[in-house]
């Protein structure tokens, strides 16, 4: 039987009755309605749905990339709504991390070069050493200085991991991260994935069409038409 998943008052993710519409023509598209959860410190959650069921929708609501209609968005204790732009771009610098199916590299920047960009950013005082540890970390320490176009698919998703969790962020935000890979090669970036963050103890939302990589993570939410149409511990389930 599916468990429930309760709200928690230690949220460091929080959804809170959240809505988006959009205008068109002379009608109102409800790409989401009355969306709610929390995640707790370290929690690892899969949005699921249908194409169209507005996960993409919620997770760039989340990470500050667009306004809700109505709702709130609360992330490490900062309503998203209420911030300013530049202070909007420092929380998601600091406090964000984001990995995407195309991986997003800058082709010119070297590998060492794209993990040190955000922590340049934030004005870490030792950008290219820390950005050297993480390629290390994911296994990448002998490409550091080769470009994107001489890495191959799989790499290039571990740099975007490594630039990613570099800032030490309190949630990553991924989305479809294995979708442009090969079973074996998504398998292993799902594997360096969740065992980075469990070791930070970062939150990661994850949105996939992938049945296997939802099932890792310890809850999974799905959408349809918008609306949650169930949201389960998986861990709780399977148990």
């Amino acid at each position: 039987m599916n468990s429930p998943v309760r709200s928690s008052a230690k949220a460091i993710v929080s959804v809170q009755d959240v809505s988006k519409q959009f205008i068109v023509g002379q009608d109102t598209l409800t790409v989401l309605a009355n969306v709610s959860f929390d995640l707790e410190a370290g929690a690892r959650i899969a949005i699921v749905g249908p194409s169209g069921s507005g996960k993409s929708t919620l997770l760039g609501l989340m990470a500050g990339l667009d306004v809700p209609s109505q709702g709130r968005i609360v992330i490490d204790g900062h309503d998203l709504s209420t911030l300013s732009t530049s202070r909007l771009a420092s929380i998601r610098g600091q406090r964000m991390g984001f990995v995407f199916q195309s991986f997003r590299l800058l082709p010119t920047l070297t590998a060492v070069e794209n993990v040190a960009v955000p922590l340049e950013l934030a004005g870490h005082a030792q950008p290219m050493v820390v950005a050297r540890q993480w390629l290390e970390r994911v296994g990448l320490g002998n490409r550091c200085d080769h470009v994107p176009s001489r890495l191959s698919g799989g790499e290039q998703q571990r740099v975007a991991l490594a630039r990613a969790m570099a800032p030490a962020p309190a949630v990553l935000f991924a989305d479809e991260p294995t979708g442009n890979l090969d079973s074996r090669t998504g398998t292993a970036m799902a594997d360096l994935l969740f065992s980075v963050a469990a070791e930070q103890r970062t939150t990661v939302v994850l949105v996939t069409h992938d049945a296997l990589l939802a099932a890792r993570a310890e809850r999974c939410l799905t959408l349809h038409d918008g609306r949650v149409a169930s949201d389960v511990n998986t861990t709780l389930a399977s148990a």
